[in-house]
């Protein structure tokens, strides 16, 4: 475990705080932690979560500018989506999955190309819903990090399993606190 990985952790778990309470600053925090869990993932040759962390800054950086502009007196609103949205979204990440991971199989050495897929795949939508402030990305939140927990661990990234099992119980108070404030002041989809 490098002092990479444990800065990154810790960033982390405050910018995942911080989107639980719906405030703008997570932000800054995301942005560095993904830059440096680029590196973490790139020595532990999980490839699919090195190239996620790429993604993770370019939508943290939209979901920045989006939440600016959508910031309210009372916090950041938040939403729903629609049963057809969440059909095309769970149709679309699955098809990526199956697609992502094939390749990763197919063309790397990724220590778990399917798991790791799954992932990252899940954890691009999360992003985007949460990017687009929608409830049902903590779901996915929390399947990710349950996912995630073992896979790190038997890769011996321990800190980052460590803060994926802190991650799953602020993945659950996200979801508690995002339904509230939904069902308080829904956006439209």
């Amino acid at each position: 475990m490098s002092w990479i990985e444990w800065l990154a952790a810790g960033l982390v778990l405050v910018n995942v705080a911080l989107v639980a309470l719906r405030s703008v600053w997570n932000y800054p925090f995301a942005l560095v932690a993904v830059s440096l869990y680029a590196f973490v993932f790139f020595e532990a040759k999980l490839y699919s979560d090195m190239l996620l962390q790429g993604f993770f800054f370019i939508l943290n950086l939209y979901g920045l500018f989006a939440w600016v502009r959508a910031r309210a007196d009372s916090g950041i609103p938040v939403g729903w989506l629609s049963d057809r949205a969440r059909w095309i979204w769970g149709s679309v990440t699955f098809t990526a999955w199956i697609a992502w991971s094939s390749a990763m199989h197919r063309f790397t050495d990724a220590a778990a190309p399917w798991i790791d897929g799954a992932i990252a795949m899940m954890s691009i939508t999360a992003q985007w819903l949460l990017a687009r402030r929608r409830v049902e990305s903590w779901w996915l939140w929390i399947a990710v990090d349950l996912i995630a927990v073992p896979l790190f661990a038997w890769r011996g990234l321990y800190a980052t399993s460590a803060v994926y099992v802190v991650l799953l119980g602020l993945s659950i108070d996200g979801l508690i606190q995002w339904r509230r404030a939904a069902l308080t002041g829904a956006i439209p989809e």
